[in-house]
């Protein structure tokens, strides 16, 4: 009995601070999506690039080649009227930000963020487009 009161006391822990390292990356990672943003609102596409993972920086190339991507891709990226982040969560050794992007005409789109940790800090490696609950296919 001792036995299986310890593997559930263990596993209790275990789940109450799953995702605790990702907690404490949160301010980290926000602050780089904010300025990238910030960057592309400011017409600083060399920043802006800058903060997309190296990955992603090889895919496109060019600062420009990146930047068109987002503006014809992400145009409430490109542009926002309000940025709120949600929840940061890790899922299969990632982690991922949820951020939630209001656009010029008032439309909410759910976006998640893939971050990576790299020797120069987070960077960002993909952006997913979260469909919204109850949208049609």
């Amino acid at each position: 009995m001792r036995m299986i009161v310890t593997f559930g006391l263990v596993a209790a822990l275990a789940v109450a601070t799953l995702g605790t390292p990702a907690k404490a990356q949160k301010e980290p990672i926000t602050s780089v999506i904010g300025a990238q943003i910030e960057a592309f609102q400011a017409n600083d596409m060399g920043t802006a690039f800058g903060f997309a993972s190296p990955n992603i920086r090889a895919l496109f190339g060019t600062p420009e080649r990146f930047a068109t991507m987002v503006e014809q891709g992400y145009p409430m990226v490109w542009r926002p009227a309000d940025v709120r982040y949600l929840e940061l969560r890790e899922v299969a050794g990632n982690l991922w930000q949820r951020v939630m992007v209001t656009d010029a005409d008032g439309d909410i789109h759910m976006l998640d963020y893939q971050m990576i940790e790299t020797e120069a800090g987070w960077k960002i490696n993909a952006v997913q487009l979260v469909k919204a609950p109850g949208a049609n296919v």
